[in-house]
């Protein structure tokens, strides 16, 4: 009895299958059936559409971060990129801009006459005196000990130490170190000697020894005295900066003590010059 019932319904469906290809065989066999076909697909293209929508919604938006994701790591490799050519831009200006001041002083107070060479720092003294740095010029470019060292704006110190690549320079701050020196105005003008003001700060140093009863001003230049002989050579060449006058102690007397203030600022230095030779010859 049951396998009656389930052929009958199989009869049943198949005839219905049958049928409707008939219909649609007669349907798009006429001249509307192209219209008739549409009213019966679009329905069900538009609910298939609408319940696509949302899976093709998240496979754009997958689609859609992945670019955004290789997009962010293109302009982060790019962002990257230019800083570090802005950095190098940054340095290289600095860096011409240091070297122009150079030789504008070089032409300014004539020491191309003393040979000069040019260097980079390259340490610095740790000790809060700090007293020395070292550059990257030894021996192997004429460098010698006991030599003057320059930056733009004046006098930094002396060479102390070298060897075949490098040197060591004492900074006019530290304590042994002696510079004689004047007033760059006076008629004559006040002789004494630049040293440490032994407070261990860089930015104040100290004209001793000047003469009783000349008083030197308030933001007077002081200058290398150097010297002109030809018998002798002075450490020094004449008139290189060292520092302005900011404070006088017990001004015009015996015990006078000029404070200044160096022109070069010793805690930021970068690029040096060493003087290898004075008054036109080897040092």
């Amino acid at each position: 009895m049951y396998d009656k019932s389930v052929r009958r319904r199989r009869a049943v469906l198949g005839l219905l299958v049958v049928s409707c290809l008939i219909l649609l065989t007669a349907t798009f066999g006429s001249t509307g059936g192209a219209g008739f076909f549409n009213e019966v697909i679009s329905p069900i293209q538009e609910g298939a559409s609408r319940a696509l929508k949302p899976v093709r919604d998240l496979v754009g938006w997958f689609g859609d971060t992945l670019d955004a994701k290789g997009q962010v790591k293109d302009l982060r490799t790019e962002r990257d990129a230019l800083r570090q050519q802005a950095v190098a831009a940054q340095a290289a200006e600095r860096e011409n801009a240091e070297l122009r001041k150079q030789l504008e002083m070089n032409q300014a107070l004539g020491l191309d006459a003393y040979a000069p060479v040019g260097a980079r720092v390259i340490t610095y003294d740790p000790s809060v005196w700090y007293s020395r740095i070292g550059i990257d010029k030894g021996s192997g470019d004429g460098v010698k000990p006991g030599m003057p060292v320059v930056a733009p704006g004046g006098l930094v110190g002396t060479v102390e130490a070298v060897t075949r690549g490098t040197a060591q320079v004492t900074l006019i701050t530290d304590s042994s170190s002696g510079v004689p020196a004047r007033t760059n105005v006076g008629n004559p003008p006040v002789q004494g000697v630049v040293e440490s003001s032994g407070a261990g700060n860089p930015n104040d140093l100290l004209l001793n020894y000047t003469p009783p009863r000349r008083e030197v001003r308030l933001k007077s230049r002081i200058v290398t005295a150097g010297t002109n002989s030809r018998k002798f050579n002075s450490l020094y060449p004449p008139n290189i900066p060292i520092g302005e006058v900011t404070r006088v102690d017990d001004a015009g007397s015996d015990s006078q003590q000029v404070h200044l203030r160096p022109y070069v600022d010793l805690r930021g230095l970068e690029f040096v010059q060493v003087l290898t030779a004075v008054n036109g010859g080897r040092a």
